[in-house]
């Protein structure tokens, strides 16, 4: 029986649900906002499944990629939708013209972060694109499975705790499936997600009052996009795009676009301050999630290649096994690179996240302030406290002395 006594100890992938043959365990949001499985001890059979499939009991193996390219979408266009190069659409692609089935991570119409599939080229469109959120993984690792034995082709891709949690649930290797995975700093709390996207819109309705008359407003989000290229590459911004209609049936769609270094969600983010407390002791890091295909972004790549830096987002793709076509790589514009390049700029890919200073604070302080102003607050609290911090031990070195 899957028993979680620190919450470190879960990255949340849900396999232990999806095989549990009695359906006996639930996951429960926490006052963060992070799921965890809950068993029901009075049918539980100890058939210790749960455990046999939790990627934390059971670590991958630390690897080095088999070859490492700096790449990109030929398609220009495909590539400025997608958050880097590009490359997630190609390998997608071929796996549909194949006849075969594309998992990943999308938006529902609530704007939460959820996994599902496509098996048609425009179903892609979904997946494509950042999307900064733990996605919630329902039933998919039973549907890639069942895909799987009726002889269907499927490229999986999620984060490296996620291909980890569907390799073991799988119990066996398929020749047919194919892992994609990424470079993963880790995810935030889908509680801050949805509280902090009720603020956007509610900001937006205040806004909004400008629009026509002063009768009712309905706003409705059309799109978000968490890495628009707008102003490059390099100073990616967020952009939300609204419907705005009132009671005559006047309609109106505005966009609201703030780069990344702005944006209180993204500084929060990147600063460690709301992610699982697993990604701070992340099981899948060194490519030990067994994937096929690790992918992400090619920051310093002005460093690296800079003849090539064109801030229109280049990928990086690794490629981890000896069972992934080279054909798929043939489809893109690739240059072979070392991966002591990539790891110079991109130490997620061994190091864990550290934990924010001001974590706890954050969090308890979550249901009594609004998001614009708490993350803010807290950054700064976590400037000062390190002030304070260096200044301490400067007055105890020259006491010392």
């Amino acid at each position: 029986m899957i028993t979680i006594l620190d919450k470190q100890d879960c990255c949340g992938c849900s396999a232990c649900i999806q095989v549990c043959p009695k359906q006996c365990i639930t996951m429960l949001e926490d006052e963060e906002g992070f799921s965890y499985p809950l068993v029901n001890q009075y049918n539980c059979i100890d058939c210790h499944l749960c455990e046999k499939v939790c990627p934390v009991l059971h670590l991958g193996k630390p690897r080095k990629p088999l070859n490492v390219y700096a790449a990109k979408n030929r398609d220009e266009k495909i590539r400025l939708q997608s958050s880097s190069g590009g490359v997630f659409t190609v390998l997608a692609e071929a796996v549909i013209n194949a006849g075969g089935v594309v998992f990943g991570a999308k938006f529902d119409e609530e704007w939460k972060v959820v996994h599902g599939y496509t098996e048609t080229k425009n179903g892609i469109a979904d997946f494509r694109g950042s999307k900064y959120v733990q996605s919630c993984m329902g039933d998919n690792f039973s549907k890639v499975k069942y895909f799987l034995d009726n002889g269907r082709k499927v490229l999986f891709s999620g984060t490296p705790c996620q291909v980890a949690g569907l390799k073991l649930f799988l119990r066996k290797p398929y020749e047919n499936l194919l892992t994609v995975d990424f470079i993963c700093h880790g995810v935030p709390s889908p509680k801050v997600w949805r509280m902090y996207l009720n603020e956007v819109i509610m900001n937006q309705s205040v806004k909004s009052v400008s629009f026509g008359s002063e009768s009712k407003k309905n706003i409705s989000v059309v799109s978000i996009t968490f890495r628009n290229k707008c102003l490059g590459w390099k100073n990616f911004s967020c952009v939300f795009t609204f419907s705005v209609s009132d009671d005559k049936g006047e309609k109106k769609i505005i966009s609201s676009s703030e780069v990344f270094s702005k944006n209180a969600y993204m500084k929060g983010f990147l600063e460690n301050l709301y992610l699982r407390p697993a990604c701070h002791h992340c099981p899948a890091k060194c490519l030990s999630s067994g994937s096929d295909i690790t992918i992400a972004d090619f920051w310093g790549m002005n460093k690296v290649l800079c003849d090539k830096d064109d801030d229109l987002g280049y990928s990086v793709l690794m490629v981890n096994s000896i069972n992934t076509s080279l054909k798929l790589i043939a489809e893109l514009d690739t240059t072979e690179i070392g991966y002591e390049d990539i790891l110079r700029y991109n130490s997620p890919i061994e190091k864990s996240a550290d934990p924010d200073i001001n974590r706890n604070y954050f969090f308890s302080n979550l249901e009594k302030k609004s998001l614009s102003l708490l993350i803010p607050h807290a950054l700064y609290r976590r400037r000062l406290l390190k002030l304070i911090y260096r200044i301490r031990r400067k007055i105890n070195l020259l006491l010392s002395q």
